[in-house]
């Protein structure tokens, strides 16, 4: 266990203690106190990544040697193993004739879709192995594939290992580290999640979360079958998804038998307004900013951001020309749109002069890269044409920036560095920071951010740190007693790269 510890999901003492486990409260998180600073062995026999972008389809199976999906998914072709690899082929339990067709189903199903024009930013929930965030890639769409960790054993870890944007995440008894009106799209595909518990609160989160006018593409068997329990599902699901306004712009099945509907958030407070009953009742207010970090479900529906020019919602310009067009939910503020654009060609400038050409990183080496404090994921655009992607990290007691993040079709989370994130070991390339540290040493004990970050690093791995002269010679020593390389570049950025050693007594 020790291999694959996540500490903040690994506290097995606290969840012992947990007084009920039927809403999922045992895959949430339970940080330690301390906060743990033990070393995380590697597995035997650990290799360095495959590249990208063959690691889509292929990965060392002495990385995440974890064969229980083999056999619990064979007939589905999730994952099979193949000599010294795990290989994906694809399939799914909804992807009959594999994901590529699947994708092209949804499509044929909602023309208006456009993938990778008007649909940017997907979230995939109960992802398995993550093939469906995968193949969507390819039509210029990210996806943040979310699932918990469970017993389909590392499933999440293998996304990673691909090269694929996932993380670990349950609805269960607390909202999503996600903003309000964030995503285009979400997707289930016999997600196992009850939308309709606890008077509809899972899919009143979803609502939350998904972008006004934004789809929800739901393929299970209520959609499709025809049996008392699939029925029972269906009514409930239909009164639900009524109740909260939802439309229902599709419904259909395809030659493999397997059907999905597609459902559209509203854009106006219209229909909510001519309900004969008002439940679930719209929330009373707009939630306050960074208000999803350790926040109960609501049982209310969210209300509708205001657009700019009317009460109508605006959706944002088509990508790719979103990522540098002003985004929805940057403020009004009249130093607002100039702060927004300094920052991008700051980060642009730096990217190019600096980080791509000036420093002792291997870039063909790297594919999957997390901003620790993103701000306006200006660090992420300007390495949007690079084979990467970037997880964008908007700290709790920051300026809540997230939301401008997804307008740019940019990804991102909120997170509070005393604690651990919620990811297996060694699954980022890449960890950069500018300014946290200095920041952070008000609240956190920056050893403890460092055997975190070591934790979540790969073998290999960098580190690219922008900081004052006087956080850098603090943080230096730390990281040289893990043995890491490093190199200070004109005072300010410190990069280290991890190795593979581990103290003897982990390793023996």
């Amino acid at each position: 266990m020790a291999v694959d510890y996540i500490p903040c999901l690994d506290n097995l003492l606290a969840i012992k203690q947990l007084t009920s486990r039927r809403h999922m409260e045992h895959r949430e998180r339970h940080c330690p106190d301390p906060t743990p600073r033990c070393l995380v062995p590697l597995p035997d026999g650990y290799k360095l990544p495959v590249p990208w972008p063959k690691s889509r389809d292929m990965i060392w199976y002495n990385s995440v040697p974890h064969p229980k999906l083999v056999d619990y998914k064979k007939d589905q072709n999730w994952v099979q193993k193949s000599g010294d690899y795990f290989v994906f082929p694809g399939g799914g339990t909804q992807f009959k004739a594999g994901v590529t067709s699947y994708i092209e189903f949804v499509e044929k199903s909602l023309p208006t879709i456009e993938f990778g024009k008007h649909i940017r930013v997907v979230l995939d929930v109960g992802c398995g192995v993550a093939s469906f965030g995968g193949y969507l890639l390819d039509k210029d769409v990210i996806t943040m594939s979310f699932a918990p960790k469970d017993e389909h054993e590392a499933q999440i870890q293998f996304a990673l290992e691909r090269g694929i944007p996932a993380t670990l995440a349950v609805i269960g008894t607390q909202k999503l580290t996600f903003p309000d009106d964030a995503y285009d799209m979400i997707h289930c595909a016999r997600c196992r999640v009850h939308w309709d518990a606890d008077g509809g609160k899972p899919l009143l989160e979803l609502n939350r979360i998904l972008r006004p006018g934004g789809f929800f593409v739901w393929s299970a068997t209520p959609v499709y079958r025809n049996n008392e329990r699939d029925r029972n599902i269906w009514k409930a699901m239909v009164a639900l998804t009524e109740s909260m306004c939802w439309k229902v712009v599709a419904k259909t099945v395809d030659e493999s038998r397997i059907g999905l509907v597609i459902y559209q958030k509203p854009v106006s407070y219209s229909c909510y307004k001519q309900r004969k009953d008002n439940y679930p009742p719209l929330c009373e207010q707009k939630q306050s900013l960074n208000s999803s970090w350790y926040v109960p479900l609501s049982s209310c529906i969210s209300r509708l951001p205001v657009g700019a020019k009317s009460n109508l919602y605006d959706w944002p310009a088509p990508w790719p020309q979103r990522l540098s067009s002003k985004p929805l939910s940057l403020s009004t503020e009249p130093d607002a749109k100039e702060a927004f654009n300094e920052d991008t060609k700051h980060w642009s400038a730096l990217v190019f002069d600096v980080y791509q050409e000036g420093l002792a990183i291997n870039w063909s080496s790297i594919r999957n890269v997390m901003d620790m404090n993103a701000r306006f994921g200006g660090f992420a655009a300007a390495l949007i044409d690079r084979p990467v992607w970037v997880m964008n990290v908007v700290l709790i007691d920051a300026q809540d920036t997230l939301s401008i993040i997804f307008d740019r079709g940019l990804i991102g989370i909120y997170h509070d560095w005393c604690e651990s994130l919620n990811t297996y070991p060694r699954t980022y390339d890449l960890l950069h920071s500018s300014f946290l540290f200095t920041k952070l040493t008000q609240r956190c004990n920056i050893t403890d951010v460092a055997a975190e970050m070591d934790r979540i690093l790969r073998p290999g791995g960098y580190i690219l740190v922008q900081d004052t002269t006087e956080t850098i010679n603090k943080l230096t020593p730390i990281l040289r007693s893990l043995h890491w390389s490093l190199n200070l570049y004109q005072d300010h950025f410190l990069v280290g790269r991890k190795g593979f050693w581990r103290p003897a007594d982990i390793r023996n």
